[in-house]
């Protein structure tokens, strides 16, 4: 296994970067952000100034070089628009990205693979029928518009939690069930897919006829040899949660790396938007590691030696 894991470090290092080019010349394209940081009234003299100091005055390919290089030692340069370095703004938001996404992934699990479960051993019942509508309407409704429509529920109607922000716990309620209830969706219909087909196993008749109890064959028997497509799409989900959710973030005013990626998009922040795509890249090859050691765990015929 130590082997396999080396392998893919290795297989890893031309899609950062890749990733690093792409994420270059695509910032780039954006425009100059010298219109943005420094006032329409502003002298040619203080704009070159600016170009100068950020070194955005240099040939394109001088500019890239320098990226590069410095990007593999993970410094990204300052920020254009709060001149600190733009990996430490990157680790200050990571801190409250990953406790929503870790709020967020405890409320799907614990919701979404249990009804998934009981969708498919109760198949066709009204349960079941209960529960496929749910998940679609789960999947259907937009992020942006259930956040809405919650803060003006329970925050300023009922005046039950906080509209926004991050403080006590209580704040991190509403961004968190924005986020779990599209993802309970997804996990259940997943869930339910994979224990339909393996409840029809013949090893599930077996054990059911060896006396073996209902809830040890649906928990460990049928759910451990059916998880493997659930672990991969959790895999996936976690690794766009501590990407950082845009949409959710911003309409909380949750501080984490994805609202800071949008406020740099949108000032041209060249340095911080660098530091957001490499620190999402790493997270979803670290992420993506780990689901395919767990492979092995769930199913023992799985072997990377």
């Amino acid at each position: 296994m130590g082997r396999y894991i080396v392998q893919r470090l290795v297989l890893t290092i031309p899609v950062l970067i890749g990733i690093m080019l792409v994420c270059f010349f695509l910032t780039r394209l954006s425009g100059d952000p010298t219109d943005l940081m420094l006032p329409t009234n502003a002298t040619e003299e203080a704009r070159a100034a600016f170009r100068s100091v950020h070194g955005l005055d240099r040939p394109l390919w001088e500019q890239f070089v320098t990226f590069f290089g410095k990007g593999l030692l993970g410094d990204f340069g300052a920020s254009l628009r709060f001149n600190q370095p733009a990996m430490s703004l990157v680790w200050e938001r990571l801190g409250a990205t990953s406790e929503l996404a870790a709020a967020t992934m405890a409320m799907a699990l614990l919701i979404g693979v249990p009804a998934g479960v009981a969708a498919a051993y109760r198949r066709n019942t009204p349960a079941d029928i209960t529960i496929r509508g749910v998940t679609l309407m789960g999947q259907a409704l937009p992020g942006f518009y259930l956040g809405i429509i919650s803060i003006m529920v329970f925050a300023v109607w009922l005046r039950w939690l906080p509209s926004g922000g991050r403080g006590s716990w209580l704040n991190l309620i509403l961004p968190a069930a924005t986020l779990a209830f599209n993802l309970v969706a997804l996990i259940a219909r997943v869930t339910r897919s994979c224990m339909l087909d393996v409840l029809r196993q013949d090893y599930i008749r077996t054990a059911r006829a060896k006396g073996a109890r209902e809830r040890t064959v649906l928990w460990i028997h049928a759910l451990r040899n059916g998880f493997i497509p659930v672990l991969t799409v959790i895999g996936l989900q976690i690794g766009l949660l501590m990407g950082g959710v845009v949409v959710t973030e911003t309409v909380f005013s949750w501080p984490g790396v994805g609202r800071l990626a949008i406020q740099a998009i949108y000032a041209r922040d060249f340095p911080v938007v660098q530091a957001v795509v490499f620190t999402f890249a790493i997270i979803f090859v670290f992420v993506n590691l780990v689901v395919d050691l767990l492979y092995a765990v769930l199913d023992p015929r799985i072997s990377y030696n």
